[in-house]
Order: C-alpha cells, then sequence, then structure tokens
C-alpha cells in the first residue's frame, strides 16, 4: 500500500512539475512575442517620422529653390525693364 502511495505522490509531482514548466514556457513565448511586436512598432514608428522629416526637408528645400527661381526671374526681369527703358 505504501508503493502505491509514493508511486501516486510521484506521479503527482511529475505532473505538477510538467504543468508548470509548461506555464513558464508559454508565458516567456507570450513575453518574447509581445517584446518582438513592441520592438517592430517603435522601428515602424521611428521609420515613418524619418520619412515624414526627410518629405518636410525636401519640400522645404524645394520650396526654397522655387521662390529663389521667382526671386532671380523677376530681379532680371526688372533689370531688363530697366535697361530698356
Amino acid at each position: 500500500m505504501a508503493v502505491v502511495i509514493v508511486a501516486v505522490v510521484v506521479v503527482v509531482v511529475v505532473v505538477v512539475v510538467v504543468v508548470v514548466v509548461v506555464v513558464v514556457v508559454v508565458v516567456v513565448v507570450v513575453v518574447v512575442v509581445a517584446a518582438i511586436i513592441v520592438v517592430v512598432e517603435v522601428v515602424v514608428v521611428v521609420l515613418i517620422i524619418v520619412v515624414v522629416v526627410v518629405l518636410v526637408v525636401v519640400v522645404a528645400a524645394a520650396t526654397a529653390a522655387a521662390v529663389a527661381i521667382v526671386v532671380v526671374v523677376v530681379v532680371a526681369a526688372t533689370i531688363v525693364v530697366v535697361v530698356v527703358v
């Protein structure tokens, strides 16, 4: 009878240990996957911010170039009008 009780206790302990190990592994996997998702989201957000900043700089440079061209054309036209008159 004692052997049966010891065997049952051993089986119960083994089952509990296996369940605990499985739960720990699942929790670790979930945490790792969540961390990877967070890192990917952060990288994506940073990339979006970089793209927006680059676009703003490009638009600002294009606008400055356009304004400079307009100023040069106006100044040149003014010089031509003054020279002709």
